[in-house]
């Protein structure tokens, strides 16, 4: 349990991965650069080859000043709604941060809340949309918090094999749909939204995949 937090350190860069799935965690980086020094190649991790990602990120972890990961699982996504569990992961990856931030910057227009977070102390916070372009910190945490879920749902093909998880990463593309009318859904798929309820009501055509 953490009782004390060390001394204020440069700006907390905040970003998510994985709205959009309809199978995984939402995932939420926070990175609190070095004051002086670069990172050749940062930018949305939309935009950066995945070998190049893969090895910013282990830049990222190796000179970061505090990073911090957070994520809501398929069924925090179903009770919340998308938006809501967006904001509990990056709340989840602040509270992950050893440094408490001079200013937290967040990708996007929405931020989470900070209650409780920073045992009470006041830390300024401000919303860039387009911001994982824009910020290195900001940037830094995209390329992390990709990275992290790319590997998680690499992972995850091995405990539901069928779907394709590692190489769609749970986006809806031609062949996920197809395999949820075929499979059904497994404890991965977020339910509420709208393919993977249709594959429910429908019913699997073939065998379904066990979550155990």
């Amino acid at each position: 349990m953490r009782v004390a937090w060390p001394s204020t350190a440069g700006i907390a860069g905040v970003d998510e991965v994985g709205r959009g799935p309809l199978a995984g965690p939402v995932v939420a980086a926070a990175v609190i650069l070095p004051l002086t020094g670069t990172l050749v190649g940062l930018d949305d991790s939309k935009k950066v080859p995945e070998a190049m990602r893969t090895a910013l990120a282990a830049q990222v972890i190796d000179r970061a000043v505090a990073y911090g990961l957070g994520w809501a699982e398929a069924a925090e996504i179903d009770a919340l709604n998308i938006l809501e569990a967006t904001l509990l992961a990056m709340r989840r990856a602040l509270l992950g941060l050893a440094s408490v931030p001079t200013l937290i910057q967040v990708d996007g227009n929405r931020a989470p809340a900070l209650t409780g977070v920073f045992m009470g102390r006041c830390v300024p916070m401000v919303t860039v949309i387009g911001g994982d372009g824009r910020e290195a910190a900001i940037a830094a945490a995209s390329i992390l918090a990709k990275t992290w879920r790319d590997r998680y749902m690499q992972q995850a093909e091995r405990r539901y094999p069928g779907y394709g998880f590692a190489q769609h990463k749970g986006y809806g593309t031609a062949a996920h749909v197809a395999a949820l009318r075929r499979l059904g859904a497994c404890q991965l798929h977020r339910r509420s939204f709208q393919p993977v309820r249709s594959s429910l009501a429908s019913g699997p055509q073939g065998v379904g995949v066990s979550d155990g």
